[in-house]
């Protein structure tokens, strides 16, 4: 066993992960935002990271995808530096050897204690022990699903297709969502001019469409391109908006295993747009 003396936290993987698979939850591609709030209790782990009270992102890793997962308390919880969590999970580098794979047990004592980590790969055990703080308090968006004005549910597929075609070099994404045409529109104002994608509401690509309001926001670019790690690795996306034009964005992620995670990012709307004719 690798780990022998008792702790508040133990999560071991379900099977022997491939690398890049054992990172992907918590690699939010937010390695500027230094800190990452940890929660565990009995239904799994929750990862939060924030940026500038603007941006937070959460990825939620259930229970059951783990071979062991073992709480002694209700909840636990901690925060580390997620630059430093990530290096150590992708100590090995990822092995391009056929059948070789990454495993890891995590493990937390207690408050004072480190978060350790034990990655295993071709029979070489490598420990990593990371200070740990007390979780900061994280920002209530005060996001709820009775102010969601507008939802829509995409296949993963076609918002990656949008992104393609938009220009990135924009510095905001402008989503308009409404009842009526052109439903849902994604807009970039950059160097090449101004792009426009459209999703008529009965689209072979559209899960559901619900859009009670015309809503028409603009989010700052640099906040949402982190989310597109997530997009890439997820198979639906569910983009909400609330009555203040607050944004969620809600990635569904099936593991080899058929098992699912999500990855959650709400933003702040950069400023409000008069409504086209208004």
């Amino acid at each position: 066993m690798l780990f022998t003396h008792s702790a508040n936290l133990k999560i071991l993987p379900r099977y022997l992960l491939k690398h890049h698979h054992i990172t992907c939850p918590c690699q939010l591609n937010l390695r500027r935002m230094m800190n990452s709030m940890c929660c565990a209790t009995p239904n799994g782990l929750k990862v939060t990271v924030e940026d500038s009270k603007c941006l937070q992102a959460n990825a939620f890793i259930q229970a059951e995808i783990f071979q062991e997962f073992t709480i002694k308390d209700d909840l636990v919880g901690f925060q580390v530096n997620l630059t430093v969590l990530l290096d150590c999970l992708n100590i090995f580098g990822g092995s391009a050897v056929p059948g070789v794979s990454t495993a890891l047990r995590m493990c937390y004592v207690g408050y004072g204690y480190p978060l350790t980590l034990f990655l295993e790969e071709g029979g070489v055990v490598t420990v990593c022990k990371i200070n740990t703080q007390e979780p900061d308090e994280p920002i209530d968006f005060e996001f709820c699903s009775s102010n969601v004005t507008n939802k829509v549910i995409l296949q993963s597929e076609s918002l990656k297709e949008a992104f393609s075609e938009l220009d990135m070099t924009s510095e905001v994404l402008q989503i308009t969502m409404s009842p009526n045409q052109p439903y849902f529109r994604l807009s970039t104002f950059g160097n090449s001019g101004n792009a426009h994608y459209d999703y008529p509401k009965d689209s072979d690509m559209m899960e559901l469409f619900q859009c009670t309001k015309t809503q028409m926001n603009r989010y700052k670019m640099t906040l949402l391109k982190p989310s597109t790690k997530a997009l890439a690795l997820s198979c639906k996306v569910s983009v909400r908006t609330d009555s203040r034009g607050f944004l969620s964005l809600q990635y569904l992620v099936r593991n080899d295993d058929g098992q699912i995670c999500f990855v959650e990012y709400y933003c702040c709307p950069d400023e409000e747009v008069e409504e086209e004719g208004s």
